[in-house]
């Protein structure tokens, strides 16, 4: 399938499929539409899409003050243009014989009469904010001028998939529409009839089985529908479609009031995914031969829908979030449904709905989203629960952004010698913060264990400022100690793993003295020295000796050897 171009009016060149002739037996009392205004009645834009009697017939400029005509909705999100490739051999066609009945005919390239071969066709909707009405515009320009131009346009809800031998192709479905369109009179008098793809009952060609399409024809009044040809020429700058001149009888218009005309009720959500254009060779209604197709890959639906996505604050996964959506303004009203986040997005839990959206056949109104299931560690975003209105045929986009919560981490404080230190004090710091063993920001009451809380996720690196009194001042090992902070952990009911825990191990400290004094005679005297790799030594005496060194700050394990030499 080609891509579809939106608000403007080049276009990729789309597929274009060909129906067999067929022969038909039609039991229609044909209903001639002659427009009056050019405008059907609940227009909100006043759209031009009829015979406009100022200029006699069918044009795409405006010609009544405050009315719109296709000149001025090229650039509309719910305006789309295909071309299609004229004059070729290799225009995509049903294949030959395939009846109007099959549910998935098959394609091979045709070549299509001048007079029935589209290069260009394009389309408008939009609802009536106060009815609900949704209203389809519609125009084909052909290769060559038509005097009577016929065409179907048909309207396929793509429930049951593409066919597969023809891809890009949606099955035939009951519920399906076709709207078969006869300009005659050169495009003064118009024909519409409305036939229902049905999986039962009797079909519009009488020998045939269902499915089909249905034998209940529906006629359209000229209130519900008009269209109209152009009897004139029409410039290249009065051609906002394809942008070059066109002769009398090449181009054709319609617009139709889906709501009115029982194609999409008023109040209700059925929608249609794809559009079939369809030409067909003179005759009325149906009957005669379908020719050049282009498929048009664009919703047309009453009711509006609402797309979820969910991220959180640190980019962590939102897997397993859980909205929930209510009719109304609080979170009291009906249950409309559930989602569940999947890679970011919010997949509707039902599983009928294509994704996305994750809400969708939404009637106009007004709903209220929360969020019924927050992934761990993370808090719900402050704007939920959020209340949105949702208008007719309006695709709502809803993102929300989890905070991820604060994470903890533990410090341990041990002695080499086992177990935790028994003296606290010990200062530690990660980051730009610090931490003090039973001070401030420490949530353990256990002297050697500190447990912070309120930090935010994250890498850090811990490092020993200054141990508790009696210990050494260097870890067991020197290196910093990594960790990582993981959100929604806490000092309470979440405690950290050990990721998020660092370990120190300290020596104890012992204290040694030696001293020397004379024995009476005040004739002897002595040298006092000690091997102290990792004390510190004063040999100030003590209170009543004459010769003394103490050691303080020996890290234990350790041997100390002092040597007296008396009488030096």
């Amino acid at each position: 399938m080609a891509t579809r171009v939106l608000g403007q009016t080049g276009s990729r060149r789309r597929r274009r499929f060909l129906l067999a002739p067929v022969v038909l037996v039609l039991l229609l009392a044909l209903f001639v539409i002659s427009s009056a205004s050019g405008v059907l009645p609940g227009s909100p834009s006043s759209f031009e899409s009829g015979n406009d009697p100022t200029v006699g017939l069918g044009n795409m400029i405006v010609n009544t003050t405050g009315n719109t005509d296709w000149i001025s909705v090229t650039a509309e999100a719910n305006y789309v243009h295909l071309t299609d490739t004229a004059a070729s051999n290799s225009d995509d066609s049903f294949t030959p014989g395939s009846k109007q009945d099959e549910v998935c005919p098959t394609i091979e390239g045709h070549k299509n009469p001048p007079k029935d071969d589209f290069t260009d066709v394009a389309s408008f909707t939009e609802t009536n904010a106060t009815s609900g009405d949704v209203y389809l515009y519609g125009a084909t320009i052909r290769y060559a001028s038509n005097g009577n131009a016929s065409e179907n346009i048909e309207l396929k809800q793509g429930i049951s998939g593409e066919c597969a031998g023809s891809p890009g192709l949606l099955e035939r479905t009951p519920g399906d529409k076709l709207l078969a369109i006869d300009y005659l009179g050169g495009g003064s008098a118009v024909q519409f009839h409305v036939l229902t793809w049905v999986g039962s009952g009797p079909c519009f060609v009488g020998n045939h089985l269902a499915p089909c399409w249905g034998a209940t024809v529906l006629e359209l009044d000229p209130t519900v529908a008009e269209g109209g040809v152009n009897a004139s020429p029409i410039t290249a700058l009065n051609n906002p479609i394809s942008g070059v001149a066109l002769k009398a009888g090449q181009f054709a218009e319609f617009g139709v009031n889906l709501s009115d005309a029982g194609i999409i009720p008023s109040g209700e959500c059925e929608g249609f995914s794809q559009t079939i254009w369809e030409s067909r060779s003179a005759g009325s209604s149906f009957v005669s031969s379908t020719k050049d197709i282009t498929i048009e890959d664009n919703d047309i639906n009453t009711c509006g829908s609402a797309t979820v996505t969910k991220v959180g604050s640190d980019g962590g996964s939102q897997d397993g979030a859980v909205f929930t959506l209510y009719e109304g303004s609080d979170t009291t009203g009906t249950v409309v449904g559930t989602c569940t986040v999947d890679a970011g997005n919010c997949v509707n839990d039902d599983g009928t709905t294509i994704f996305p959206p994750s809400f969708a056949a939404l009637q106009p109104g007004t709903y209220t989203i929360d969020e019924t299931t927050v992934p761990a560690g993370y808090g719900k975003d402050p704007a939920l629960p959020d209340t949105f209105t949702v208008a007719a045929s309006e695709a709502v986009s809803l993102s929300y952004t989890d905070p991820a919560l604060e994470g903890a981490l533990i410090i341990l404080k041990n002695s080499t010698k086992g177990g935790a230190v028994a003296n606290a004090g010990a200062v530690f710091s990660y980051d730009s913060s610090s931490v003090t063993d039973n001070g401030t920001g420490d949530e353990d009451s256990d002297v050697g264990e500190i447990c912070v809380s309120g930090v935010d996720p994250g890498d850090y690196l811990v490092n020993e400022t200054s141990p508790p009194p009696g210990y050494g001042g260097a870890p067991l090992s020197e290196a910093d100690q990594p960790i990582t902070v993981v959100n929604g952990t806490n000092c309470t009911d979440n405690l950290p793993g050990a990721g998020a825990t660092a370990t120190f191990s300290n020596p104890p400290l012992s204290d040694i003295q030696v001293n020397f004094r004379d024995g009476g005679s005040e004739e002897t005297s002595a040298v006092i020295s000690c091997d102290n790799e990792t004390g510190t030594s004063d040999l100030t005496p003590a209170t009543g000796w004459d010769t003394s060194e103490t050691v303080t700050g020996v890290e234990a394990p350790t041997t100390v050897t002092c040597t007296i030499v008396i009488d030096p």
